[in-house]
């Protein structure tokens, strides 16, 4: 009857969940987060209330019906969508919204390197990257654009930080959430160095303004007795570190070894496996931090992967909708059907899924791309392509990873909202030709921050024996070979020659969109002053 709590913000809700030390989710409650808002096209923000509000609302409503006891709820640890910042004046009071990992804003007033570091980057051929580092920090631009707030910031919080920092008072964060545009050390593992480059490149961050950091695992404080009073949470209950929600999902799949690769089908669509090396994927774009203190998670994203998913029901899924509601079926059943109506390559429909640009592979100028469309094709085929074309994005991905490891991949596991879908996980293993599980839970993130507090409060003497305990697999998917045949074909031939055939053209897109998007800031410009 022992029990741990594991709160996971995300970007669509906040679950409260209640799991046992074998694993097994005992409760769970679910709040939606109110949609985040927009005052210009590609900035995304979110009211910094609204997710303590979230948080607590998600708590209480565990209470409820909890099956067990809240003596039995030995720790809690926190897990949260990556990238989020937040400003705190010096009452520890947010000074604006949000600013969330989708925002796409950028800035050309941006804090200048010195020459040898400039000089040093454009040896290495990095240098645009670094630009567009310097250029999207959500520091840099708050600075530039909203200098008053920057003036008052006392604290610049991840969103677990300010998190953490309302259930036990104190400005403290795990090294495992350590994701975003701040001067950390990712092969140290640890806030960067004096002379890191970092602090130039992200001048309007401080040292004071950043959390203590700890491994995951560490007991970080106790819930508060304001914290208490508005969660219903035990007061004085060890609160312990977990990790980003990416790298809790990998730990909570049971991909403790390097030869295991952990699909994420969630918003952004990512592969890591988890490494105690250091090996960096693309020059100069860290692993990040794994659950698992002292490791990295070797990761590439596609990034708003299964976001296009949800779009494609949202645009073009209305006839299912009322289908499965005149049905009483639920609608992802009705998806499942489109999916097995279409044979494996949708006919020669491929789709390239880079929604939005990346630092290195794809590029600034990368572009979504669908090519092989005929008369045969209807939505379905559309639907099943979507699918495909992130599952060869991803296994594009396993490739570099193995390429910069040295390690083969040699089996699957998949989260996510994606993985709960038989038709996805099938197509996945076809694609890439490896037994591919389903954990036994849906929850994985939840589970790898409640094995993190399982650890660092002993109840399992250390992490392979957690993992072994709270972890397993709840359903095997093999490749078909026929269906792997064409794929192959379709992913050798033809998927990984569209980005690079493509190249030339998606750059000229950017020059004349950029042309456009600068004449009309000229206008809108005119027409101010003359106002």
């Amino acid at each position: 009857m022992e029990h741990l709590l594991a709160i996971d913000n995300g970007t669509q809700s906040v679950r409260a969940l209640l799991f046992d030390l074998q694993g097994n989710l005992v409760a769970k409650s679910q709040v939606p987060l109110t949609a985040y808002f927009s005052d210009q096209p590609g900035w995304v923000e979110h009211p910094v209330e609204g997710y303590w509000s979230a948080l607590c609302a998600a708590c209480q409503a565990l209470w409820v019906n909890c099956p067990v006891p809240k003596s039995s709820i030995k720790g809690v640890s926190v897990t949260t969508q990556r990238g989020t910042v937040i400003n705190l004046d010096a009452q520890g009071q947010p000074l604006r919204a949000a600013m969330v990992w989708l925002d796409q804003r950028r800035t050309e007033q941006v804090p200048r390197l010195s020459w040898w570091w400039r000089a040093g980057f454009g040896l290495l051929g990095v240098g645009e990257t670094i630009d567009q580092v310097i250029a999207q920090a959500e520091a840099n631009w708050i600075a530039a654009h909203q200098p008053d707030i920057w003036q008052r910031t006392d604290k610049f919080l991840l969103l677990s930080g300010y998190l953490n920092h309302r259930l036990c008072g104190q400005f403290i964060d795990s090294i495992g959430s350590q994701v975003g545009y701040l001067p950390f050390d990712y092969k140290g593992q640890r806030w960067a160095g004096a002379l890191d480059w970092k602090w130039q490149a992200l001048a309007p961050i401080k040292r004071r303004m950043l959390p203590e950091l700890v491994p995951p695992g560490t007991v970080m404080g106790q819930i508060s007795a304001a914290a208490a009073q508005q969660t219903g949470i035990p007061v004085g209950l060890p609160l312990l570190a977990a990790a980003a929600d990416k790298a809790c999902e990998v730990l909570g799949a049971g991909c403790l070894d390097s030869h295991i690769g952990c699909l994420s089908y969630g918003t952004t669509a990512t592969i890591n496996s988890t490494t105690r090396r250091y090996v960096e994927v693309s020059p100069f774009i860290p692993p990040y931090p794994a659950a698992l203190p002292g490791h990295y998670s070797t990761e590439v994203q596609i990034f708003r992967g299964y976001w296009m998913v949800n779009w494609f029901k949202e645009e073009f899924g209305l006839q299912e909708q009322l289908r499965a509601a005149e049905q009483g079926v639920a609608v992802e059943t009705l998806f499942e059907q489109l999916v097995d109506a279409v044979p494996p390559g949708s006919m020669g429909l491929l789709l390239q899924p880079y929604w939005t640009p990346g630092l290195r592979h794809p590029g600034p100028e990368a572009r979504g791309a669908m090519i092989g469309f005929s008369d045969v094709h209807n939505r379905a085929h559309f639907y099943r392509a979507i699918l495909e074309g992130l599952a060869y994005a991803l296994r594009q991905g396993k490739e570099r990873i193995e390429q910069r490891s040295g390690v083969p991949i040699t089996a699957l596991r998949v989260s996510g909202g994606g993985s709960q879908s038989d038709a996805a996980m099938q197509l996945t293993a076809d694609v890439f030709g490896l037994e591919t599980a389903r954990p036994h839970v849906y929850e994985t993130s939840g589970l790898g921050a409640a094995i993190d507090a399982a650890v660092g409060l002993g109840l399992h003497p250390n992490f392979p024996s957690a993992i072994a305990s709270m972890t397993r697999i709840g359903r095997t998917f093999e490749p078909n070979a026929n269906n792997r045949q064409i794929y192959d074909e379709l992913y050798a031939r033809v998927y990984c020659q569209m980005y690079e055939r493509l190249l030339p053209l998606y750059r000229e897109i950017q020059d004349i969109t950029t042309q456009v998007a600068q004449a009309g800031a000229k206008a809108q410009q005119g027409r101010s002053g003359r106002q």
